[in-house]
């Protein structure tokens, strides 16, 4: 955890040069960190220039886990070199969970050696009867020639294999979208879904709104959910040809959801909800062209990084100023990107071949920061962005996936609606196990501590009827005639044989991130973990007196209002007008079984079946 990160969010920003970052632009083992000019004079007519016997182009050796396999070539297998080949195809597909990289033309070392055009076309072939041996399509990505001591040209071939969609098991990637207020967030949004471009006055974003006054302000006040699929072919799947939400899950390998969060600031505390209780696994901050980082942008980056959420930038409204004025914009994020508290390295997207690079460095390195400039109005540059979304792979591979299933089930409560003829639902993320319809479950705590059993009616995911949630999926939950006043957000929803522990004083190591004058003992905090957020009251700060702005220290904190479930080691945030700090569970002072009421609060009289 770095303090560093407080000139986010309280200090000024001091500039740690400019010019840009294309350093990882083009293959061909270039390391994050260098020129950017030097990268683009190995590319010429889009050829990589390997040129050289004595300087020749590699990648990264291959790894033995993941989801990117090298194969040199694939021309005319024998059967059973073949099975192996459908064999190893399965394993990446089960690495990356539904998709897999194939690199034709390079050896397990990495060394860029390259196919003949007649070679090429034999080895696609056979790869294309393995994806089908498998359920799966191929795309195919892009293309490089390589005059590596040869004559000849010869090309290297990047493959994207992904699963046909089966049975709604499909890749979901959940999105943040952040940004300051009149960014264009929720325009982008309405573009990409809906498949129309925008009309310049909002036009895109009127089907994202919840409320009336959102729609009469222009302005999100709520979380809002929107959903971008793509086939097994790679093609986008969205609202455009009249289809429905089931439609789009059905014919999905991968689905992309995008959480709508407010950007001005009087909403703080529901962007920061959407945050720490939905486990985005990126971020999308948008950035107006015109206006620059401006408003709540800083303070929208400096969360993202202090939930330690990967992010990508998108500088939106490009057809409303000039080129200068977009390049002005581009140098200033640069410059906060690369300073000390952020130690990022920007990529700025130009082309199909920059965005397939950017998806595949920034899942691999923390520090990559793509930057792409388009316009929701002429749809300039839209399609990088597609291309980018289609391509980025899961933070978590299947072996972590699985390790989340075999838990007991955890489910997080951060929506509560009522339904007509349904009764009782509840919106949220599945944090480990399994979750069944028709499972009994115990929810809790209620502001007296105790645990009441339910039954899972129903389940919807993603709009459409789903039987079986696995680990890390949202969905809303069907609860059928229980009692909605006994729900608030915040509460889990666990396996009875779990026994969970609830806690009204915890231990947190903290770093305060900004305060105007001395942080002490009696300090009240709104304090995020996860779904919960409620007021707590600094009890101790332990060997210190008083803490400011930047320094760490161990505090106990006791919340004012009832118990939270929580977990030692969970991730935490806490604020308070400007002052902000994060840090992470370090101890629980646990109610026992007994002291909550468990046993009571399962007995005939509580049941709500």
């Amino acid at each position: 955890m770095d303090s560093r990160v407080s000139g986010l969010f309280g200090g000024c920003c001091r500039p740690a040069g400019c010019g840009a970052g294309g350093a990882l632009r083009g293959r061909g083992g270039t390391a994050p960190g260098g020129g950017g000019s030097g990268s683009k004079a190995k590319k010429k007519n889009g050829r990589s220039r390997g040129g050289k016997a004595n300087n020749p182009p590699y990648l990264p050796p291959e790894a033995e886990d993941g989801n990117i396999e090298y194969k040199l070539k694939l021309v005319n297998p024998s059967q059973y070199r073949f099975e192996h080949l459908v064999t190893q195809m399965k394993w990446r597909l089960q690495e990356g969970r539904g998709e897999a990289v194939y690199q034709i033309g390079v050896e397990d070392n990495g060394l860029l050696v390259g196919l003949s055009e007649e070679e090429m076309r034999a080895s696609l072939k056979t790869l294309r009867r393995m994806a089908e041996k498998v359920g799966a399509d191929i795309t195919v990505l892009r293309e490089r020639e390589v005059d590596y001591d040869s004559d000849v040209p010869r090309k290297i071939t990047e493959v994207l294999v992904r699963k046909v969609p089966d049975n709604q098991q499909f890749l979901d990637l959940r999105v943040a979208v952040l940004g300051n207020v009149d960014s264009g967030k929720s325009t982008l949004l309405g573009v990409l879904t809906q498949g129309e471009l925008d009309n310049g006055r909002g036009r895109a974003r009127l089907n994202l709104f919840r409320h009336l006054h959102e729609i009469q302000s222009g302005r999100t006040s709520s979380i809002s959910f929107e959903i971008l699929g793509f086939n097994s072919k790679g093609e986008v799947v969205n609202y455009s040809d009249s289809r429905t939400a089931e439609e789009i899950c059905e014919s999905s390998s991968k689905m992309i959801t995008f959480i709508d969060l407010a950007g001005h600031h009087k909403y703080l505390k529901t962007t920061i909800f959407g945050l720490t209780s939905y486990c985005p696994d990126f971020a999308m901050l948008v950035v107006s062209a015109n206006t620059g980082i401006a408003g709540t942008t800083r303070e929208h980056l400096g969360l993202a990084m202090a939930l330690k959420v990967p992010f990508f930038i998108v500088i939106s409204k490009v057809d409303l100023c000039s080129k200068a004025t977009v390049e002005r914009t581009v140098k200033q994020l640069e410059r906060i990107l690369k300073q000390p508290g952020c130690n990022k390295l920007p990529l700025l997207v130009n082309s199909d071949d920059d965005a397939v690079t950017a998806a595949q460095q920034f899942a691999q390195s923390p520090n990559i920061t793509p930057i792409f400039t388009l316009s929701s109005v002429s749809g300039e540059n839209l399609d990088l962005l597609k291309v980018f979304l289609n391509i980025l792979p899961p933070l978590t591979n299947s072996k972590e996936q699985e390790e989340l299933m075999q838990q007991l089930t955890e489910f997080q409560v951060d929506e509560i609606y009522t339904v007509p003829e349904v009764g009782t639902v509840v919106g949220g993320t599945l944090s480990s196990g399994i979750c069944r319809e028709g499972e009994n479950l115990v929810v809790g705590p209620t502001d007296d501590g105790k645990f009441l059993r339910l039954k899972v009616c129903s389940i919807q995911r993603n709009r459409s009827a789903c039987r079986v949630l696995r680990a890390g999926q949202a969905a809303t939950l069907a609860l059928g005639p229980f009692d909605r006043s006994l729900l608030r957000k915040g509460m889990v929803m666990v396996s009875p044989e779990m026994n969970p522990t609830i806690c009204s004083m915890f231990e947190a190591e903290i770093v305060l991130l900004f305060h105007a004058t001395t942080f002490r003992k009696g300090f009240q905090v709104t304090v995020h973990v996860g779904n919960v957020r409620q007021t707590a009251i600094v009890e101790k700060i332990h060997g210190k007196d008083k803490l400011r702005t930047g320094e760490k220290a161990v505090v106990r904190f006791r919340f004012i209002k009832h118990p939270e479930y929580l977990k030692i080691g969970a991730k935490l945030l806490f604020r308070e007008g400007v002052t902000k700090g994060i840090g992470h569970v370090t101890d629980l002072q646990a109610i026992t079984t007994k002291e909550n009421g468990l046993e009571e609060s399962l007995g005939p009289g509580q049941l709500s079946f």
